[in-house]
């Protein structure tokens, strides 16, 4: 018998609420990341991105959690301990669940990503947890009014063309909007990292 015990990427949650989004869910403790990721004084648009996470039959998945990450508007991922690239008051740095929206949405506010490096569409990076997914998965989240630079990116480009509309957000004023499908016809494509 090995030594080794599970550990709570190997197991079915729910540890995510109580653990991880705690003030989201009414938990006393505070939590490490929340779905505002930028204060008033974060140079940059400001932008919400929504969606919802949805099974092989289309329903939303009630309990799952999105983290994500971003470069700021200049294109820089920063440590917020980091002087050089630190933009007060921004994070990077989102995480929330979907269980306290009535549509069981994940919403997150922050301000729209500069490209990263040369040949890169701005973008957001999607870490996906839930219930049932024993490792989590990874996608993107490409916005839609940026046609030009997601022609040219390199990791876009690569996915199939009749794939890329699941990682693309449309956009409805400052609002950029996708579901996450975890699997069926319109499963989003996932990246092997």
């Amino acid at each position: 018998m090995s030594q080794w015990k599970q550990t709570p990427s190997q197991t079915v949650g729910p540890y995510f609420a109580y653990g991880l989004t705690a003030r989201q869910y009414n938990y006393p403790q505070t939590s490490i990341a929340e779905g505002a990721m930028a204060d008033e004084e974060v140079e940059g648009e400001r932008i919400r991105v929504e969606g919802r996470v949805l099974d092989g039959d289309g329903a939303p998945i009630p309990d799952a959690m999105i983290e994500i990450w971003q470069a700021d508007t200049r294109g820089r991922y920063a440590h917020p301990a980091d002087p050089r690239g630190s933009n007060a008051g921004f994070t990077g740095f989102g995480r929330t669940g979907t269980g306290t929206d009535p549509k069981c949405r994940f919403v997150f506010d922050t301000i729209k990503p500069g490209a990263a490096a040369e040949g890169d569409a701005p973008h957001l990076n999607v870490i996906v947890f839930m219930r049932g997914l024993l490792t989590h998965v990874y996608t993107r989240i490409y916005f839609s009014d940026e046609a030009d630079a997601n022609a040219a990116d390199p990791v876009l480009s690569a996915v199939p063309a009749d794939r890329r509309n699941t990682l693309i957000a449309d956009r409805d004023g400052n609002t950029y909007r996708l579901d996450i499908h975890m699997q069926g016809d319109n499963e989003t494509v996932f990246f092997d990292v």
